[in-house]
């Protein structure tokens, strides 16, 4: 029984390091800048404080406010989803891997939308006058994990 715990713990430990880096860089966010502060840090990078009402780089954030339940339960069912799937599949490395960055993303933006109603964004990437939209650590462990995705998907299918 124990044997079979450890590649779940592997996987959640993941999660829950990206969960804590996120809402760690966050706090520190949230403590020293106020809302739409920009701090420069090189010629194409920035640290700002933006409030993401929406999801993915503001998608619906000037809905009306259903969005916020919608998004509330999309993040529900893909816990959900993704802890069976984990379990599931405990010794399939790059897709748990990939399963584990996309479900700490998840929670840590799910717990800013339930705690504060929004998301905060705070690394800022641009060049020149083009800027991309503002994103956090959760993000980008929902990104990276989405790439272990589709690169598991390429992998040949074991013969039978």
């Amino acid at each position: 029984m124990i044997i079979k715990m450890v590649p779940l713990i592997k996987w959640f430990s993941i999660s829950a390091i990206i969960i804590a880096v996120d809402l760690y860089t966050k706090h520190l966010v949230q403590n020293s800048f106020i809302y739409g502060d920009m701090l420069t840090i090189t010629s194409f990078f920035d640290l700002v404080r933006y409030h993401n009402q929406g999801s993915a780089f503001g998608f619906l954030a000037d809905a009306g406010g259903w969005q916020k339940i919608f998004f509330n339960g999309v993040s529900v069912l893909a816990i959900m989803v993704i802890s069976y799937l984990i379990r599931k599949h405990a010794t399939e490395k790059l897709f748990c891997l990939g399963l584990a960055l996309v479900l700490g993303g998840a929670i840590g933006n799910f717990y800013d939308r339930i705690t504060l109603g929004y998301v905060v964004d705070f690394l800022n990437f641009h060049y020149h006058n083009i800027y991309w939209p503002a994103f956090n650590v959760a993000d980008s462990a929902i990104c990276v994990g989405v790439a272990c995705l589709l690169l598991d998907s390429f992998k040949k299918a074991p013969q039978k």
